[in-house]
């Protein structure tokens, strides 16, 4: 693909979402006759261009529960991935016991779980938290914990399928120097592995951002549960589809920003590799739509979701 085709294509992009918009918009309008709803735009567009502000702390939130549970989840998949490769059984099994519960089971009854199971049984209390005076409210640890515990799960399969990719010799040339397994794999086979698990990883991060919605269940204020806020009492109330469409061009934005920086990541990590685009790889409209030929999909043989 020629540079100037990453251009068009980002064109075509931005030009479909917006024709895509403007047909739910006109699609909305001419239903005035059939229906007793009053649509009131300015809702929508306030909530895009003049933002109450609990809208930017909820979408603050987002990020950062998004974030924090991205790390636990690659860390707990490192180790899982890791501890599914061990020859040492008692290992090798609660790695698979844990990928087998929690890629099996709803998150949402791991979340209800995690919360109210463990608070109701005093199991475990989710205490606030207060740190440099900005308090961390229970239910937010919570919701972190549970998807990054779920996030491990499928980082597990994603890592896993990383390390395996690295030709075995590798591994034997750096135990062969006097390197320990640990630091072999820290230092050799993980940053290799890495341009297998990158585009997989970018992948379950954009669905992080979005899956953050689940923890209304808990009454965590992330930007789902703020628009239901808004819904339901003050001025902008019983107005859903206006508002509801805000949130979704919200989330949209989040994940689109991510996907800029996804690409850079992965054009970095491409950088010298064989058969690597000059340009350093699709651009944002190939990304969203395919406006290019499709090559074998990552995530479809690591355990992405």
């Amino acid at each position: 693909m020629r540079p100037g085709d990453n251009r068009d294509s980002a064109r075509r992009a931005f030009t479909l979402g917006g024709l895509l918009l403007l047909i739910v918009l006109v699609a909305a309008c001419s239903g005035r006759r059939a229906t007793a709803y009053q649509y009131n735009w300015d809702i929508f567009f306030d909530s895009l261009f003049g933002p109450d502000p609990r809208i930017i702390r909820g979408a603050l939130l987002t990020v950062t529960i998004a974030v924090t549970s991205q790390v636990i989840g690659v860390v707990l998949g490192v180790l899982g991935a890791v501890g599914r490769l061990s020859r040492v059984r008692p290992i090798r099994w609660t790695a698979n016991i844990y990928v087998w519960i929690f890629r099996g089971t709803p998150l949402l009854v791991q979340i209800m779980i995690i919360y109210y199971g463990l608070l109701n049984t005093n199991i475990f209390r989710w205490d606030d938290i207060t740190i440099g005076g900005f308090t961390i409210e229970g239910s937010w640890q919570a919701g972190i914990f549970a998807l990054g515990v779920n996030e491990g799960a499928y980082m597990t399969e994603i890592v896993r399928a990383g390390i395996i990719s690295i030709d075995p010799g590798q591994m034997e040339a750096a135990r062969s120097l006097g390197m320990t397994y640990a630091k072999a794999m820290r230092r050799i086979v993980l940053p290799q592995a890495a341009r297998v698990i990158v585009p997989p990883l970018g992948n379950e991060f954009n669905n992080m951002l979005k899956t953050t919605s689940l923890l209304v269940v808990i009454s965590v204020p992330e930007l789902f549960v703020v628009f239901s806020i808004l819904n339901g009492n003050g001025p902008q109330s019983f107005h859903p589809f206006e508002l509801f469409l805000a949130c979704a061009v919200w989330f949209l934005m989040l994940t689109t920003i991510w996907g800029f920086i996804q690409a850079r990541i992965e054009r970095r990590l491409a950088r010298g590799t064989p058969g690597a685009p000059a340009e350093g790889g699709p651009g944002l409209g190939a990304r969203l739509f395919g406006f290019r030929r499709p090559k074998p999909d990552v995530a479809s043989v690591t355990g992405a979701r």
